[in-house]
């Protein structure tokens, strides 16, 4: 996903075969069937950042020396927050232009400083057991996932692309050589799916131009290690097939995306952003009705005392805005955009994007007075951001749609 969101892909147009019948054998650290492990990984699936969390740091405590226990830490930490910023929205990667856009991030500082001595300790325990045996393919892929998660970091919470790619690359290099070790250890297709697919989708000039720079990837081999880390990776399994499902959207695939979304949520029920994924891929697959309807569940759901784990409603509210509004229910649009962005949760950026749509509505339904105000709040929220640009013309002009 980081490759992708990096180098912010168009949609590319031919299909991705499925994988061949994979061997049964599938080797990783052993410290991954750890029943505590196992269970940290549950509470991190449902969103319980903060149990996973505590689980996390007992397992790494337990295992002073072992990189992959304070890589479990590292993971943790980072989608805790890339979670709070809002960052783990979908539909922020699959619409936007990331490398384009003005958008601002209210970076945590002691985040930052958390991640990059997690992400430090990792490598060096894993060097030094790489000296010790430069065979310890344990070690080798606990290197290049403490890797691939700082270059995350990077990339979507600094915007810091060429160091997140350099980084990137490094942990692409380092799962290659596991995989070049020992073709079973199945969760190093994952980071080197991503960056197989994403290269292979390149458009043809920019691929002529880095494959002087020896850098290559293949669409079809890249989807099919992610299908296989899907299906049989131990720790990886769940990223590779969220990886799967933006791919497979950007592509327009979506009843194959929600097919991986819905299994994703009867697998963990409580996971807030598997069911919202649903509503969205609905709502892009232009079942505009059945999104509004899988929203509205969702609502429903979150009011029911500790069904999901800290849900970021603003981001359903949201979603329900714009189908409702592609609907041309402008009214209710408004009221679910107002709703987002009075959240608790919502982030300043989606707070503008709400209020800049509220406007663009009232527009729509000739309600002038009204959009103003919406503008003048998007402007308020962020003069110098896109939103506040955009609001600042329709206040001169009547927003009249696309």
């Amino acid at each position: 996903m980081l490759l992708f969101v990096m180098l912010d892909l168009p949609a590319p147009a031919a299909s991705a075969s499925s994988a061949p019948a994979a061997a049964s054998t599938v080797d990783t650290d052993p410290l991954n069937h750890d029943p505590l492990v196992r269970e940290a990984f549950e509470h991190f699936y449902n969103l319980d950042y903060d149990g996973a969390l505590s689980r996390f740091e007992r397992i790494a405590a337990a295992h002073v020396d072992d990189p992959i226990a304070t890589t479990y830490v590292l993971d943790c930490v980072l989608f805790r927050e890339l979670y709070r910023l809002d960052l783990l929205d979908t539909t922020f990667y699959a619409n936007d232009g990331f490398l384009t856009g003005k958008h601002t991030v209210a970076e945590d500082l002691k985040v930052r400083e958390q991640v990059n001595d997690l992400s430090e300790k990792a490598v060096q325990l894993s060097d030094a057991r790489l000296k010790a045996n430069p065979h310890d393919v344990d070690a080798l892929f606990a290197r290049g996932w403490a890797r691939s998660l700082h270059a995350t970091y990077l990339a979507m919470v600094q915007r810091s692309f060429g160091s997140g790619l350099h980084v990137a690359l490094q942990a692409r290099s380092d799962h290659d050589h596991v995989l070049d070790m020992d073709p079973n250890y199945v969760d190093a297709k994952m980071v080197v799916g991503v960056y197989q697919y994403v290269v292979g989708a390149l458009p043809f000039a920019f691929k002529i131009l880095i494959g002087f720079t020896g850098i290559t990837g293949s669409r079809q081999k890249g989807m099919e290690m992610l299908r296989d880390a899907g299906s049989r990776g131990v720790i990886t399994s769940v990223e590779a097939r969220t990886s799967m499902m933006l791919f497979l959207r950007r592509e327009a695939k979506y009843q194959e995306a929600i097919v991986i979304a819905q299994n994703l949520a009867v697998q963990y029920p409580h996971d807030f952003l598997f069911v919202l994924e649903q509503a969205n891929l609905q709502k892009d697959a232009g079942d505009g009705p059945k999104a509004i309807a899988t929203y509205r569940k969702l609502l429903e759901n979150a009011r029911r005392s500790g069904y999901f784990t800290n849900p970021h409603l603003e981001l359903a509210w949201y979603g329900l805005g714009e189908t409702l509004r592609g609907q041309t229910h402008f009214a209710e649009a408004v009221d679910a955009y107002e709703r987002a962005a009075e959240s608790p949760t919502t982030s300043p950026e989606l707070k503008r994007r709400c209020l800049l749509a509220a406007g663009e509505s009232y527009d729509l339904m000739h309600d002038r007075d009204h959009a103003v105000a919406e503008y003048q709040q998007a402007i308020n929220a962020g003069p110098e951001t896109v939103q506040a640009d955009a609001a600042r013309r329709y206040m001169r002009s009547a927003y009249a749609g696309h």
